[in-house]
C-alpha cells in the first residue's frame, strides 16, 4: 500500500503543474459557456434575429431557456465531447513517459509495474471527474446569473443522475486508450484510436446499431441520439464494461511483459 500511495503521489506531482491540465479544463468549459450564449440568444428576440448560425443551431437542438435543456446540453457534451477530451487525458497520462523519455527510468523504480499503472488510472479517473464537476459548477453559476426558471428538486435529481451516469460510462470507455498509449509508445496511436472511434460512433449510431458499439453508448445515453437512447439495454452496458475490463487487462499484461526499449 505504501508503494501504491507513493506512485499516486508521483503521478499527481507530474501532472500538477502541466499546462495540459488547464488546457483540458478550458476546452471542456466551452460547453457551459456556449449554453449560456444560447440562453441569451433565446431570451433576446433582437439577438435571435441577428445570431444567424447560432440561432439555427439552438433551434435544431430544440434548446430552451430552462434548466432541463441547459443540463441536457452539458450531459450531451460529456457523452460526446467527453470521449474526445477524456481520450486526450488518457493519452497524455499514459503516453507522456515515452515522449519525455522517462519510461525506462520509471520502470527502474522499486515499485511494481501494476502499481504504477493503477496510479495512472487513478489520476485519469480523478482528472475526468474534476472536469465534469467543474463544468457542472460553471453551468450552475451561469444558469443562476441568467436567472433560469426555478426547477423542482424531484425534476432536478434525474438530470444530475443522467449527467453522472454519462460521466461514468464515458470514463469507462476511455480505459482501453491506455493500452494504445503504451503500445504505440506516445500520443499518436491513442489519439488516432480516439479519432477513429468517434467517426465510427457517429456512423454506427446513424445506422441504428449504436447501442452495441461501446463508444456510441455514452452519447446515446446522454440523449445526443434522441430516440436511439431507448435502444440501450443490458447487453449494451455489458459490452461497454467488458471492453473496459479488457482494456485494463491488456494494458497491465503488455506493460508487465513487453520489452521497454524507449
Amino acid at each position: 500500500m505504501k508503494h501504491q500511495i507513493q506512485a499516486l503521489q508521483a503521478e499527481f506531482l507530474k501532472n500538477k503543474y502541466s499546462n495540459i491540465l488547464w488546457a483540458t479544463f478550458i476546452a471542456f468549459a466551452l460547453a457551459p459557456i456556449m449554453g449560456g450564449v444560447f440562453i441569451l440568444i433565446i431570451n433576446d428576440p433582437d439577438s435571435l434575429a441577428k445570431a444567424g448560425g447560432l440561432a439555427a443551431k439552438a433551434k435544431a437542438m430544440d434548446f430552451q431557456s430552462n434548466w432541463k435543456s441547459y443540463l441536457g446540453l452539458l450531459t450531451q457534451t460529456v457523452g460526446v465531447g467527453g470521449v474526445l477530451v477524456f481520450g486526450f487525458v488518457a493519452s497524455w497520462i499514459f503516453g507522456r513517459e515515452y515522449s519525455d523519455g522517462t519510461a525506462k527510468d520509471l520502470l527502474s523504480l522499486p515499485t511494481s509495474r501494476t502499481k504504477i499503472l493503477n496510479a495512472k488510472f487513478a489520476v485519469y479517473l480523478i482528472w475526468c471527474l474534476a472536469l465534469v464537476i467543474s463544468n457542472l459548477l460553471i453551468g450552475l453559476l451561469i444558469g443562476t446569473i441568467l436567472q433560469l426558471p426555478t426547477i423542482e428538486i424531484n425534476l432536478l435529481i434525474p438530470l444530475f443522475l443522467d449527467y453522472f451516469v454519462t460521466t461514468f460510462l464515458t470514463i469507462l470507455i476511455g480505459v482501453p486508450i491506455a493500452f494504445f498509449a503504451i503500445w504505440g509508445k506516445g500520443y499518436l496511436a491513442p489519439l488516432g484510436f480516439v479519432a477513429l472511434t468517434l467517426v465510427f460512433a457517429q456512423i454506427i449510431s446513424a445506422t441504428g446499431f449504436g447501442s452495441y458499439f461501446p463508444w456510441s453508448i455514452p452519447g446515446l445515453y446522454s440523449g445526443a441520439g434522441g430516440e436511439y437512447k431507448k435502444l440501450l439495454d443490458n447487453y449494451s452496458y455489458s459490452i461497454l464494461i467488458l471492453i473496459c475490463i479488457a482494456g485494463y487487462l491488456a494494458t497491465v499484461i503488455y506493460w508487465k511483459t513487453s520489452d521497454q526499449t524507449k
